[in-house]
Parts: structure tokens; sequence; C-alpha cells
């Protein structure tokens, strides 16, 4: 559901950067990635493009393929870190809360 300050352009570029998650090691062609998301060669040459501005993704010039840069993965280990801090203090209360009581 479309709120008043969706914009195309910037969904079009998450659907671009989802699309880029599932193959991290070969990436995609320009012309993958367009039919993926459903737009012009031209506006898939300005989105990578953006995406390269903003150290998202980059191309490699011996492919011509798009991959992520480690710059977004990178961030799950944050998201991990921080599930596993929660998992532990959850861990700890539990066990507070099981204890013979003195």
């Amino acid at each position: 559901m479309a709120g008043k300050y969706t914009n195309d352009a910037q969904q079009r570029l998450l659907k671009i950067v989802l699309a880029m998650f599932g193959d991290v090691v070969n990436g995609y062609l320009p012309s993958e990635l367009q039919k993926t998301v459903g737009c012009s060669a031209g506006t898939m040459t300005r989105d990578l493009d953006n995406l390269d501005t903003a150290g998202l993704a980059r191309q490699d010039a011996e492919t011509g393929r798009w991959t992520l840069t480690p710059r977004l993965p990178q961030q799950t280990i944050k998201v991990w870190s921080a599930i596993d801090r929660a998992e532990q203090r959850v861990q700890e209360a539990k066990q507070r809360f099981t204890r013979n009581p003195d």
C-alpha cells in the first residue's frame, strides 16, 4: 500500500538492491535487473550509477555484471549481533526466574 510520500524511483532502487542479494557472487547484468524491476535501460543505468555513487553496488569491468559491495551485507553482522545480545538477556531473565529461592 503506497503512502502519500512513496516515491517510485526510491522504491525501484530498493527493489534493485533486494534483487541483487540473490547473487552476491556473480552479480547481474543490467538487462537482468531491468527485467526484474520493469524499467527502461536508461533508467537502470541511472539507478545503478546512483547505487555505485552511494557505495552500495559496483560493476565488474570485465563482465559488465553488477554486484553489491560489502557495505550492506556487512550490516547483517550488526543485526545478528543485536539478536544474540537480546537472546542472551532473555536467557539471563529466564535463569533468574527459574532459580530456586533462598
